[in-house]
């Protein structure tokens, strides 16, 4: 179907930890995006360094490898039409001080570092994040 997209969003670990998996699921649902895959890991240092390899030569690598192991997160795959710019304008900016009012991020981040959600920044990135997680067996298709 033309502009049908899938993409992986993450609810991080302040996010589970602050018992928003409901409210995120809600926001994503309402704008007409649908689960297609979902489960609740726990990550190694380790399978966090591996799925945000993008970021090895980056500053804060080190630090966002043990943030994202350092509780659980729930990992989905969302479809829909523009999935992964919808999943962003939902999510809101990385920084939650420049998120827009009714975002995610603006309504429940506390930091750009704890920012409550993770989403593909392009069909490329989904197309890597996704199979990082599900196989393709475990991804639902309507």
């Amino acid at each position: 179907m033309p502009g049908i997209e899938r993409t992986l969003s993450i609810v991080k670990p302040d996010g589970v930890e602050k018992g928003v998996i409901g409210d995120v699921l809600t926001r994503f649902e309402r704008a007409g995006l649908k689960i297609v895959a979902a489960r609740m890991v726990q990550l190694s240092v380790s399978e966090a360094g591996g799925f945000y390899t993008v970021h090895r030569e980056r500053p804060f690598y080190g630090e966002l490898k043990e943030y994202m192991a350092s509780g659980p997160i729930l990992v989905l795959v969302l479809e829909g039409e523009n999935a992964v710019t919808m999943t962003r304008e939902i999510m809101g900016a990385t920084d939650p001080r420049e998120a827009a009012p009714g975002t995610i991020r603006a309504d429940h981040a506390e930091s750009i570092e704890r920012n409550v959600v993770h989403g593909s920044d392009s069909p490329e990135s989904a197309a890597f994040e996704i199979p990082y997680f599900f196989p393709e067996i475990e991804v639902y298709s309507y």
